[in-house]
């Protein structure tokens, strides 16, 4: 267990809504597919498949917030 009390903490962003590979459901925000592809099937088979859909988690989405000193996400209701 680390000594770091998280006396500085920064309120982090809301995810985004991610995209998921009708294929191999692979989930993914749009910034990381950067080929256009997925790269979980390109990876397993060579195969470049560019069929997503939209998909958001279900529930409630958790504030979020990371310690400026040890990079600790903590997550709250």
């Amino acid at each position: 267990m680390t000594a770091c009390r998280h006396k500085h903490l920064v309120l982090l962003p809301p995810t985004k809504g991610r995209l998921r590979c009708r294929h191999c459901h692979l989930t993914i925000t749009a910034d990381e597919l950067q080929g256009g592809c997925c790269p979980e099937c390109f990876a397993a088979d060579g195969t470049r498949r560019d069929d997503f859909e939209e998909f958001m988690p279900a529930g409630r989405e958790k504030t979020r917030y990371q310690c400026e000193e040890c990079g600790v996400i903590i997550e709250s209701d």
